[in-house]
């Protein structure tokens, strides 16, 4: 078995509200990119349903450099209607989903992270900030259900778990700020 230590979240980089499936990503990246199958473990439909793509016991091919230990999940959509610019275009049926997905995931894999494929690579996908969304991961290297910090350093060190938000509550305290809730 792999041993996974990532979760990277993708968009299909297509249309709001057009309802591609995972067949259609398979097509694209079997008979468009010439690979063996989809890149993707897992992708979400605009109605919140969750399609297995490759086996989770199988190398990815969602983000260079990283899918020797990641796990490669992708929702259905990401730009706006005339594909001008990306766009967080998530239903409350794939926003749903996509929680209960890294939910089941991150229990399994509980050393894992939760990242966008921004993080890795020049893109916008996935069309939203991953690092903004209140995971529910419980312990570890990983968000929780707490508010994200507005300033950039105190997000990064909330994002870092236990140790980093108790850095963050020694910084307010030193500055005189008041304490998170």
């Amino acid at each position: 078995m792999r041993a996974i230590n990532k979760i990277i979240i993708h968009c299909s980089a297509t249309p709001e509200g057009r309802n591609d499936t995972v067949d259609d990503i398979w097509d694209w990246h079997v008979n468009g990119n010439g690979w063996s199958d989809i890149g993707y473990h897992y992708v979400i439909h605009l109605d919140g349903s969750v399609h297995e793509g490759r086996q989770e016991e199988t190398r990815g091919a969602h983000t260079s450099g990283q899918n020797h230990d990641s796990i490669g999940i992708c929702y259905v959509g990401g730009m706006n209607a005339d594909m001008t610019a990306p766009k967080d275009t998530r239903t409350p049926e794939q926003k749903a989903a996509l929680r209960e997905l890294v939910h089941e995931l991150l229990s399994r894999y509980p050393e894992a992270s939760v990242h966008g494929h921004r993080e890795y690579a020049n893109k916008a996908c996935p069309s939203f900030d991953v690092q903004a969304e209140a995971w529910d991961e419980g312990e570890g290297n990983r968000m929780d259900n707490t508010e994200a910090p507005d300033d950039p350093l105190e997000r990064a060190l909330h994002h870092a778990g236990e140790v980093g938000r108790a850095l963050v509550e020694l910084k307010r305290k030193a500055s005189g700020s008041r304490p998170s809730k």
